[in-house]
């Protein structure tokens, strides 16, 4: 499923008055670092669900959507080339950390919240991370 078509599930199920449980915080101040620096950005999550996966997306100044990693509820922190995450499930948090950062970084990031078939989806609101 692409993610315009997750984008219009979350949305579906954000205004329908489902009522669910689930809930995606990103509150850090926008972040700007500089090309080879690594920048770590942090997301908060509620959830009744068991078993879950959370995402982490950036959206390029186009508007373009683009993946770049995902964290099984149930394993240890991920890692995706220069992509990794900080994992804390009793915390309910998880960090995306961006090593040896390229001016490409500069994007908007999104934490994602999903449940095990990706039948619903949770996204926040984003960060803006700029690159000097």
């Amino acid at each position: 499923m692409q993610l315009s078509s997750l984008l219009w599930v979350f949305l579906a199920f954000t205004f329908s008055g489902s009522g669910v449980a689930q809930k995606v915080t990103q509150d850090q101040p926008d972040i700007s670092s500089q090309v080879g620096q690594s920048v770590t950005l942090n997301c908060r999550y509620e959830t009744s669900w068991r078993v879950y996966y959370l995402f982490w997306y950036k959206q390029l100044p186009s508007g373009q959507m683009t993946y770049l990693i995902q964290q099984y509820s149930g394993y240890s922190n991920a890692r995706n080339g220069r992509y990794s995450v900080n994992f804390k499930k009793a915390d309910k948090s998880i960090s995306l950390i961006i090593s040896s950062l390229q001016l490409e970084d500069s994007a908007k990031y999104f934490c994602a919240l999903c449940d095990s078939q990706c039948l619903n989806l949770f996204i926040s609101q984003p960060y803006r991370t700029c690159v000097k």
